[in-house]
């Protein structure tokens, strides 16, 4: 009876020994900007965006930390992708059904959102400047922006308005 009870001691510290160094090897906390995943049906299209979810941690994000007039990777970390599995209208242009990275460049009124056919890459390069070849980019579409309630994170919310949508990120103010 004793050594049965010392082999489940034993065993129960070295399962929570496995469990505890598995998390400190992994850096035991939550990533910065996480990844986040929304998805929704359009006019019969599902639609994906994937993107990295940075936190405002008290920092005015539009005009400052992402710049008028500079492209954005539109999230944090990898380029945001955008997925429909059929063609699609934004804006007035035609998508067609794929998956696309997408890039925004603001300004205090509106912002141009291009969809660029290369995926799977860094979202910036050196000095901060979008990770996006011109050569590769679909279509550019020019959207009002809208002031909304502060947000800690960025997210994306997929939404339909007649036949003209798009999913617009949070306002971090």
């Amino acid at each position: 009876m004793k050594k049965a009870f010392q082999f489940k001691a034993i065993a129960t510290f070295v399962i929570a020994f496995l469990i505890s160094a598995t998390a400190m090897a992994q850096g035991g906390k939550v990533p910065a900007s996480p990844r986040e995943t929304v998805t929704g049906s359009i006019n019969g299209a599902n639609i994906t965006i994937d993107y990295g979810s940075p936190a405002a941690k008290g920092r005015k994000i539009y005009g400052e930390l992402v710049p008028y007039g500079k492209m954005w990777r539109a999230g944090a970390n990898e380029a945001t992708k955008f997925t429909t599995d059929k063609e699609i209208t934004v804006e007035g242009k035609k998508l067609p059904a794929g998956s696309y990275s997408v890039f925004v460049t603001l300004t205090d009124k509106d912002a141009v959102v291009t969809f660029n056919s290369q995926v799977g890459q860094w979202g910036i390069k050196g000095g901060g400047i979008a990770n996006e070849d011109p050569t590769k980019d679909v279509i550019a579409v020019t959207v009002k922006t809208k002031s909304a309630p502060m947000a800690e994170r960025l997210k994306y919310v997929i939404s339909s308005k007649g036949s003209n949508w798009f999913g617009i990120p949070s306002q971090y103010q």
